[in-house]
């Protein structure tokens, strides 16, 4: 059974939808439809994202990575592999576009493609008063100083031991998957997806000399906003905000949920990369 999640909002969501369904169905090939997605064809479902997943050997997801984002993180328990199909901007981790579609469904077929396991990043918030918010994260877990045009201290400690106090914007601390997003763009270096590597970046840094930090993912990564009197917020994946204040504190670490996510084998990730990077090799 074949699962598939569409971003409802984006304008080709339906007629990529009505396309995929048209191959599967030329095939034989069963499938769901996710509650949002399945008025986009004129349909109803009664399943969310956590049923597709306990149903279907493969989720379809189409839209962009945020999308993607967004389905991993209403799986709560099961992660099945997922292929995506981008109706978004620069797609990093999805297989092919929504030109084509044919191309996709005769991989789904053939199951001509390759798994690449995505370790997630485990965020456990612990207030003052001893509640603890546990959450997971693909790409990144950002704290960031929210809307106030004042810089936020944040001290950070690997294993225990003190790494730096970053008086920044935020901080970034981000998976080898979630290093092509944020991080990036705050000047992070990009992480192979087997690197085994998570990378903390520092964003608009006050002290010139902070830069990225690549530590091992089996790093325990301590967080704390260390100025008195100061909220930091926390987001996971960008999925809404959590305050974090002087007495609270932010632990990461690697999870053992994983995610396998579906890519053709003649794209590995360095093919990706020239392509979503524009990389075309020396000018010289």
């Amino acid at each position: 059974m074949i699962g598939l999640i569409a971003h409802s909002e984006k304008p080709a969501a339906a007629s990529v939808v009505a396309a995929v369904i048209a191959e599967l169905d030329r095939y034989g090939m069963p499938y769901l439809l996710e509650r949002s997605t399945a008025p986009l064809v004129g349909k109803s479902s009664s399943h969310d994202e956590s049923a597709l997943a306990a149903e279907c050997r493969l989720l379809v997801v189409m839209g962009g990575d945020g999308t993607i984002l967004r389905v991993v993180q209403k799986l709560t328990s099961v992660l099945p592999p997922i292929f995506g199909i981008n109706i978004g901007t620069l797609g990093f981790l999805t297989c092919l576009g929504a030109g084509e579609i044919q191309r996709a469904v005769e991989c789904i077929r053939a199951q001509d493609y390759i798994l690449s396991y995505r370790g997630l990043l485990k965020a456990d918030l612990r207030f003052a008063n001893g509640d603890v918010q546990s959450l997971f994260a693909l790409n990144d877990v950002v704290v960031s100083r929210g809307e106030r045009s004042q810089l936020v201290q944040i001290r950070v400690s690997l294993g225990g031991a003190a790494l730096t106090d970053y008086n920044a914007d935020g901080l970034v601390v981000a998976t080898p998957t979630g290093s092509t997003a944020y991080s990036l763009s705050a000047g992070g270096p990009i992480l192979m997806p087997d690197s085994g590597c998570l990378v903390v970046t520092p964003i608009c840094p006050h002290v010139l000399t902070n830069r990225s930090v690549v530590v091992s993912d089996e790093s325990v990564v301590n967080i704390q906003v260390s100025k008195p009197g100061q909220t930091g917020y926390v987001s996971v994946d960008a999925q809404g905000w959590f305050p974090m204040t002087d007495g609270d504190s932010l632990q990461l670490s690697k999870s053992t949920r994983v995610l396998p996510l579906a890519m053709l084998p003649e794209r590995p990730f360095t093919e990706v990369l020239r392509q979503k990077l524009k990389w075309t090799g020396s000018n010289l």
